[in-house]
């Protein structure tokens, strides 16, 4: 039987047909594509599209999960920045779905962890099974355009995710001048408090630069020119994280200076939630970002900071963390989660 997945996001949606792989459960695709949500009305316009004219030549999917960045009840969720309005139980009528789930779209990750092969993922530390640790605790965490995080108990093939709105923890300077960018962003925002999404985030590495490139030495950076433009235009932002790390990459000092902050925070953050959670079945990165700064995760500048807990870092020495690296995950778990909807229906 077929399975259909979605991960479905303010600036696109992405659809794919899977079927049970024959010689393991993980979720096979036999087809995907994807759409520019601003382009359309409403979602069921979007899937009308996908099921009638490019699964026209395949079995009908049996299940469906639909990973979508916006808060979720009672199997329905609210697009935000699109009105777009979508029920779980409405789609299931409408497209004769046996089985139709909506989840959050970071969450739907937990779902896809049992199913990694190795090309998904790489290790950054093995960790050790200590005696009498919950091997079963999972944590991801992702920055990408925001910061998410999710948890989860996997036993076996049950799979229990728990929902966490860690993100927006507040954000914890250690050093004077993460003191001043915190107070910087506080005046600049214009509000009370400073979340780690506003730093751990691509929004956030820029904002980071932003502060930066206030400072009198940087008043002639070739960065200003495109600050001008962000004012203008908000939608340029989203070009301004990789223009930070390739002049990293380059030599910039100043934008080396912005990429240290940023990493350390992130360092930082995971040793709190592997702390907190003590996932001793895997600590999780994931996001947009993680692929791109894998080599940065494995810096003795990174594996510092968040080893950087007194008393408690001989602790995270022995939690395992890994990084995502297929930056379709989202589907591929929706998949997963789909796949195992088939058993339920």
């Amino acid at each position: 039987m077929n399975f259909l997945a979605c991960d479905l996001g303010g600036t696109k949606v992405l659809l794919g047909i899977f079927e049970k792989e024959i010689n393991d459960d993980s979720p096979k695709l036999i087809l995907k594509k994807k759409y520019i949500s601003s382009y359309w009305d409403s979602f069921e316009l979007i899937l009308e599209d996908f099921l009638k004219n490019e699964c026209k030549n395949i079995n009908h999917p049996s299940s469906a999960c639909f990973a979508v960045a916006g808060p979720l009840f009672n199997n329905k969720a609210k697009i935000i920045n699109l009105s777009w309005n979508i029920s779980g139980n409405a789609l299931q009528k409408k497209f004769n779905f046996k089985s139709c789930e909506l989840i959050n779209d970071f969450a739907v990750q937990i779902y896809g962890i049992p199913y990694l092969k190795k090309n998904q993922y790489s290790t950054i530390q093995i960790g050790s099974h200590s005696e009498g640790a919950n091997n079963d605790l999972h944590a991801i965490v992702g920055a990408g355009t925001g910061l998410g995080i999710a948890r989860g108990i996997i036993s076996g093939e049950k799979v229990k995710v728990l929902a966490s709105e860690g993100g927006h923890v507040e954000y914890s300077p250690k050093t004077k001048l993460e003191w001043e960018l915190k107070t910087w962003l506080k005046n600049y925002l214009k509000v009370e408090r400073i979340s780690c999404e506003r730093i751990i985030s691509g929004i956030g590495l820029s904002r980071i630069a932003e502060w930066r490139l206030s400072k009198p030495d940087a008043q002639n950076h070739p960065l200003q020119k495109y600050l001008k433009e962000i004012k203008i235009l908000e939608s340029a932002r989203k070009e301004l994280p990789e223009k930070i790390c390739n002049l990293s990459k380059g030599g910039d000092q100043q934008m080396i200076e912005v990429e240290r902050i940023w990493l350390g925070a992130y360092a930082s953050l995971l040793g709190d939630v592997a702390l907190q959670e003590l996932c001793f079945g895997g600590l999780w990165i994931s996001g947009g970002t993680a692929s791109k700064h894998f080599k940065n995760f494995k810096s003795d500048l990174f594996m510092k900071q968040f080893f950087d807990k007194g008393r408690l870092k001989d602790i995270l020495k022995t939690i395992p963390m890994k990084v995502i690296l297929d930056e379709e995950f989202g589907l591929f778990s929706a998949a997963c989660r789909a796949k195992m909807l088939l058993k339920t229906s």
